[in-house]
């Protein structure tokens, strides 16, 4: 009975520091999606989370430990919206198209979300090094040019992240997602017809 009783208490104490930690990592998100990374402060996540400052330390090193916590949490977050519909998908444009959709279809649904990956992308551009990795092996199909597959990619970063942005600070009275995914198609070389020909032959996101 006393080895039952310990190995529960242990248990509890595991599920404590998960759902501490968890807590952590959330106050960080609010904080980030309100205002640039570099200016939050330890103080301004225990406030948040409501734990003692011991307790952040007991979890994490310092802020860059846990920015990279929410890093990590944004990284899985971009493999869930992406995957398995891209990879199902064998035009480089239509794949580029999805991708896209799928980015703001999560952010017009979570506002948030869309204000943390722009502002967590902006003091932490290695968290989207996969997302680029596979829009440059896209846009390299598209054109055999190395330098202008590569000025693509910020092409269409620039333009995703602003839009992130955008949405995530609530600066748009109305939004049609088609007419942005539209531009891009339009910035990295694809003719109107091209463009319009992509967007009617989109899967929804999810699918």
């Amino acid at each position: 009975m006393a080895n039952i009783n310990l190995i529960r208490r242990a248990e509890i104490g595991r599920e404590k520091r998960v759902k501490t930690r968890a807590q952590l990592v959330e106050a960080a998100n609010v904080l980030f999606a309100g205002r640039a990374v570099e200016s939050v402060t330890v103080d301004d996540v225990v406030q948040e989370a409501g734990v003692a400052k011991g307790t952040f330390y007991t979890h994490f090193d310092s802020l860059e430990a846990l920015a990279a916590a929410v890093a990590e949490e944004l990284v899985q977050s971009f493999d869930e919206l992406l995957q398995p519909g891209r990879t199902a998908l064998t035009e480089p444009a239509l794949r580029i198209a999805f991708g896209c959709r799928a980015f703001i279809d999560k952010a017009l649904n979570d506002s948030r979300w869309a204000a943390v990956v722009a502002r967590m992308t902006a003091t932490n551009p290695q968290s989207g090094d996969n997302i680029r990795r596979r829009l440059l092996e896209d846009l390299q199909h598209l054109s055999q040019e190395a330098p202008a597959a590569e000025l693509n990619v910020e092409i269409v970063v620039g333009i995703m992240l602003h839009m992130l942005r955008v949405i995530g600070e609530d600066r748009l009275s109305s939004f049609d997602p088609d007419a942005v995914i539209s531009a891009i198609l339009r910035a990295i070389g694809l003719s109107a017809q091209q463009a319009g020909s992509v967007l009617k032959r989109l899967p929804a996101a999810g699918m």
